[in-house]
């Protein structure tokens, strides 16, 4: 049997996650990694998960939690998440809220929802890999999206109808992003509104990170400023994915869509079609960690956090050589790092992994051109201040050995 002669076209664009190869090497006991950028699994709430099954597993609850269920999601999740939501400054119902297993199935969604082969669209430069790995699949061109100083709306346009198709919509992450750990303004969240506006298309507003601030003061997510100027969620062309991975647990694969009800009615369709709905248990136990424990337990975990990233940005002060800059993020659970010119950030992993014994992530993967060869990714989430210490210096050592 010749696979190749029955896979769609598509096909051509889904490639390995770097980051999931990587992951493998958590299992070897003398790597220091700054790999995955994945939570610390001592911080999770373990306790309250293993009482929030007990009962949904209980008498009279069982039956729910172990049934089919709506492919909208957990009423009471999504009457928490609609509060919730409320108080980033987004006024939403629950008609507005789908809940999706995980943010990256909520990325996958979209991409089949507004993207069709030759159309355009706009990411950042670097921007989170997931993100590229769930829209490839649709064929889509990508330009760059800088939120500093972007083109004319007639410029973007041009160049996607010379592209054969036309602007779908602007994917960015505005709070600590993956890769970089940068924030974008409020000056550039308005610039993007405005650009999109002009355009007419949609923006997809990443949201993975937002809880995780350490520093400096909150900015309105995108869709609670084009609530602002236009009254309504309805109104809104903004689509906000959220994730309870990053501050309660990965493995239960929870998030959620936040938008315009039409724009969700769509993605219930696809909900139905996929998988019917996320796991009912999980849903459940998640509603009751967040109603009881959310706010406090985010507390924790930004403490811990912060402490890790001030400690990598410390050591990266005392052990890199001239010629390396990188990032200094408010929050979230990454640094960025440019290399010198000319050297290359796989080749550096290679020999890091073979003589040093230090893991990260490569930059080229996170650029939709294949650029950025000369910088990597760091992740502190996952290492304590001795293994941050020692991996840095390794890592400064053999850069400056070039």
């Amino acid at each position: 049997m010749r696979w190749e002669d029955v896979l769609a076209t598509r096909n051509t664009r889904m490639k390995a996650s770097e980051i999931r190869e990587l992951l493998k090497l958590l299992d070897q006991p003398d790597i220091i990694s700054f790999a995955g950028g994945i939570p610390d699994p001592a911080l999770f709430p373990v306790a309250a998960f293993q009482s929030a099954m007990a009962g949904a597993l209980g008498p009279g609850r069982a039956e729910t939690a172990l049934q089919y269920s709506v492919s909208e999601g957990y009423m009471p999740l999504r009457r928490w998440l609609a509060a919730h939501m409320a108080g980033l400054g987004i006024p939403c119902g629950v008609d507005n809220i789908l809940i999706t297993s995980g943010s990256q199935q909520a990325l996958d969604y979209l991409g089949k929802l507004m993207i069709s082969p030759g159309d355009t669209v706009l990411v950042n430069w670097p921007t989170y890999m997931g993100a590229l790995g769930a829209f490839n699949a649709y064929e889509p061109t990508y330009d760059r999206l800088d939120p500093r100083e972007n083109r004319g709306a007639a410029e973007y346009r041009a160049k996607a109808a010379e592209a054969g198709g036309a602007v779908k919509f602007a994917y960015l992450s505005t709070d600590f992003a993956n890769p970089t750990g940068e924030t974008v303004d409020r000056p550039g969240r308005e610039r993007v509104l405005d650009l999109m506006d002009a355009i007419g298309g949609a923006v997809v507003e990443d949201a993975a990170y937002q809880a995780l601030r350490y520093d400096g003061e909150a900015i309105p997510p995108i869709l609670a400023l084009e609530i602002a100027r236009k009254g309504s969620i309805e109104d809104c062309r903004t689509i906000y994915c959220g994730s309870f991975s990053k501050t309660l647990a990965p493995g239960l694969r929870v998030g959620w869509v936040c938008a315009a009800s039409p724009v969700i009615g769509r993605l219930v369709l696809m909900k139905q079609a996929a998988d019917l709905h996320s796991s009912t248990l999980n849903q459940m136990a998640v509603a009751e960690v967040a109603e009881n424990i959310f706010d406090a337990h985010v507390a924790g975990v930004r403490a811990v956090y912060k402490a890790r990233r001030d400690h990598m940005l410390a050591a990266l002060s005392r052990h890199m050589p001239k010629g390396v800059e990188w990032t200094r993020p408010e929050g979230g659970m990454f640094v960025w790092i440019t290399l010198p010119e000319g050297m290359d950030g796989a080749d550096l992993l290679a020999r890091s992994l073979e003589t040093e014994r230090v893991a990260f992530v490569p930059g080229r993967a996170f650029f939709a051109d294949g650029s950025g060869a000369n910088t990597i990714r760091l992740s502190f989430s996952r290492a304590d201040e001795a293994a941050i210490d020692e991996g840095i210096a390794r890592l400064g050592r053999l850069i400056a050995a070039g």
